[in-house]
């Protein structure tokens, strides 16, 4: 990982697919007040235009916590708005490509699910941070593939952060955490919750580490 890159650690906040922009800042700001250290922008449901302006409020208001945001899939939406990152899956194109297209300077994480020797060659091709999970069943992705928590033990080789994700809980956070997680990516458990719950659920997960 690049020295001048911000750390991956602690919580990291993924956003629900929400329409409402002002809620969603709402939601993401009470979750940094509780400690989110990054924050992921992730829709799969809105379009371009929505896209563009959920992402440029997000990343006003990280700006403004000075915490990074990560854009999930949209490498030109990164680009455009100047934004700290950007997360990638399996379908989702190169990961060399993807690293020289944004360089050095921002953050490029990938999705390993359970596969260590993907997250290697990950991180040969410039990866500075590698994901698995699911670790638990996810209501996110029902479907997902389980991902065995001794490997984040086996990723301390790899030199980069790793980040557990999938069905991650205020009762099984300390698991993944035990298990050599770097950090924890959440949506469900921090989000699925009214708006004045969300910081202390934060904090508890925060403090976690």
């Amino acid at each position: 990982m690049q020295s001048n890159l911000p750390s991956i650690q602690g919580l990291y906040a993924i956003t629900p697919d929400l329409e409402d922009t002002e809620l969603l800042c709402r939601m993401v700001e009470a979750s940094i007040n509780g400690g989110a250290s990054v924050v992921q922008y992730r829709n799969k449901v809105a379009k371009q235009p929505q896209l563009n302006s959920q992402a440029s409020a997000l990343l006003q208001l990280c700006r403004r916590h000075q915490i990074p945001l990560i854009i999930n899939d949209h490498v030109e939406l990164c680009l455009a708005l100047d934004a700290d990152g950007v997360h990638i899956g399996g379908e989702d194109g190169d990961i060399a490509a993807t690293k020289k297209r944004i360089g050095i300077d921002k953050i490029l994480g990938v999705s390993c699910y359970g596969d260590f020797d993907r997250a290697k060659s990950a991180v040969q091709q410039g990866a500075d941070y590698v994901a698995f999970g699911a670790c638990f069943p996810s209501g996110t992705k029902p479907n997902a593939p389980r991902a065995e928590l001794n490997l984040f033990s086996q990723a301390k080789i790899l030199k980069v952060p790793s980040v557990a994700i999938g069905g991650i809980t205020l009762e099984n956070v300390s698991n993944v955490i035990n298990a050599g997680a770097n950090a924890i990516a959440v949506i469900g458990e921090l989000f699925n919750r009214d708006i004045q719950d969300i910081a202390p659920c934060a904090q508890q997960f925060s403090s976690s580490f």
